[in-house]
C-alpha cells in the first residue's frame, strides 16, 4: 500500500512540469486558435463542419480590412493583405499589360500548340491571318511533319474571392488563405 502510494506521488511530481508546459500553449476555444487549427489541415481550412464557422467568420473579418486574429502560444505569422483577382488554367501564366482601356490581363499558353495552318506564314509577301488569340504561329517540325504551332491567348478567369494573405505555422508550413 506504501508502494502504491509513493508511486503515486512520484508520477504526479514528474507530471506536474508537463502541466505548466502545456498549459501555456494554445487552446482551440479561442477564436484565433481555433482558424490557425483549421489552417493547418492539409485537407483544406473548411474540410471539416467545425471549421467552417470559425474560417467563414475569417473572411468576414479581413475582408472589413482587420488584422488576422492571434493566438496566444502559437508560433505563426501572417502576411499583409494581397490581391490577385484574376488566374489562369494550369498550362497558362498570367501576363498584364497596359492598354487603351487601362490595364489588360491574359492567359498565355505555357508551351506551343498546334494550331490551324492559316495562322502560319507561307512567305514574304503573305499579309498573314489575323491572328487573334494566336501568338508567335511559327512552322515546326512533329513527328517528321511540319506542324503549325503556336502559343494561345485566353481570357482569365476571375476569382470569386480575390484578397489573400499568407499565413506561416511553425512546424505546419505555410498557406495561402483566400477570402
Amino acid at each position: 500500500m506504501k508502494n502504491s502510494l509513493v508511486n503515486a506521488f512520484v508520477t504526479a511530481v514528474s507530471l506536474a512540469p508537463f502541466s505548466l508546459v502545456f498549459d501555456s500553449n494554445a487552446r482551440a476555444d479561442e477564436w484565433g486558435c481555433q482558424v490557425i487549427l483549421c489552417l493547418s489541415n492539409p485537407g483544406g481550412a473548411t474540410q471539416y463542419a467545425e471549421c467552417r464557422t470559425p474560417i467563414h467568420k475569417l473572411w468576414d473579418w479581413l475582408a472589413k480590412g482587420r488584422s488576422f486574429p492571434t493566438c496566444s502560444g502559437t508560433g505563426f505569422h501572417s502576411s499583409r493583405p494581397g490581391y490577385e483577382p484574376y488566374y489562369c488554367n494550369v498550362g497558362y501564366r498570367l501576363v498584364g499589360s497596359f492598354g487603351p482601356r487601362g490595364r489588360d490581363v491574359t492567359c498565355i499558353s505555357t508551351t506551343l500548340k498546334p494550331v490551324s495552318r492559316r495562322f502560319c506564314s507561307f512567305g514574304r509577301d503573305d499579309e498573314g491571318y489575323n491572328r487573334g488569340s494566336v501568338l508567335s504561329a511559327r512552322w515546326q517540325r512533329e513527328g517528321g511533319r511540319f506542324q503549325c504551332m503556336a502559343q494561345i491567348a485566353t481570357q482569365p478567369n476571375v476569382r470569386q474571392q480575390p484578397h489573400y494573405i499568407d499565413v506561416t505555422i511553425d512546424g505546419v508550413g505555410k498557406q495561402r488563405v483566400w477570402y
